[in-house]
């Protein structure tokens, strides 16, 4: 026994201090897979007809009621849409030279960004009858509100607050996660305190903490449009998150999408 007691007492410091190491390096990957950002999934929980002629840019919920704003030149609009069956039940179309952009309901107005133009649109939400516009420096690519401010992308990791009356800059947050800037920001929803937004030609949506520009979250939506919607028309990039409040309810599309889909996240 006095071999056996001798490789013990020789080997066996090696094998702790190989056990600590593993340890070491499982602990870390743990810590590691913790400071993660977590990347939720979804389950679809109705769907909707939606235009697929749509090139979907602005897309909220107020009240009850559907407003979408699409692009293209000369294919511009601001629209009142019914949820159950897709028809379009108001429509103002952009003068053909601009480029409309996201959209959201502030009070009793619309307020619509156009895409290189650098000038945004006001609309009597009832009547989407003009009442003004306004100017800002760069593109105009998604918009949303926290009930004091507007907040606005420009295609950049950059998102703006804005004045509600005066459309004056107020602050600005950096958009990153722990890889580095989030650029390519589109359309914007505030659910909660938490800013949506749909990363341009991805199928992910960012949830960013609009204190400190952190992204705190993905959004998954890969595959979200069945297979048999994909046949006929190949559609447009994921776009256009809404959001119910009172139902608690949130609504994807994207640009040309034959469907419209109510979500659950898990």
């Amino acid at each position: 026994m006095s071999w056996l007691y001798k490789y013990i007492s020789k080997c066996l410091p090696l094998i702790v201090l190989t056990g600590l190491i593993l340890l070491s390096f499982g602990g870390c990957a743990k810590i590691g897979m913790q400071r993660g950002i977590p990347v939720l999934s979804f389950r679809t929980v109705h769907t909707y007809p939606h235009d697929p002629t749509a090139f979907t840019q602005g897309l909220v919920i107020d009240n009850g009621v559907l407003y979408e704003s699409t692009g293209l030149y000369s294919r511009s609009s601001l629209r009142r849409v019914d949820l159950e069956s897709g028809k379009i039940l108001q429509q103002h179309n952009l003068p053909p030279q601009y480029f409309g952009e996201g959209i959201t309901v502030f009070g009793s107005r619309i307020i619509q960004l156009t895409w290189k133009f650098g000038v945004g649109f006001i609309y009597d939400k009832n009547t989407f009858e003009p009442l003004g516009s306004f100017t800002y420096p760069g593109e105009g690519w998604g918009i949303t509100h926290d009930g004091k401010s507007l907040i606005m992308s420009d295609g950049s990791a950059t998102i703006r607050f804005l004045n509600p009356n005066t459309f004056a800059e107020e602050r600005r947050i950096n958009v990153a996660d722990e890889t580095g800037p989030v650029p390519l920001l589109n359309e914007l929803e505030y659910v909660r305190g938490t800013i949506y937004a749909n990363v341009w030609e991805t199928n992910r949506i960012a949830l960013i903490d609009p204190g400190t520009g952190k992204v705190k979250g993905w959004l998954d939506l890969t595959d979200i449009l069945p297979e048999e919607s994909l046949s006929n028309r190949p559609p447009g990039v994921l776009n256009g998150i809404a959001y119910d409040a009172d139902k608690e309810a949130m609504y994807i599309t994207g640009k040309l999408w034959p469907l419209l889909f109510h979500i659950e996240i898990l």
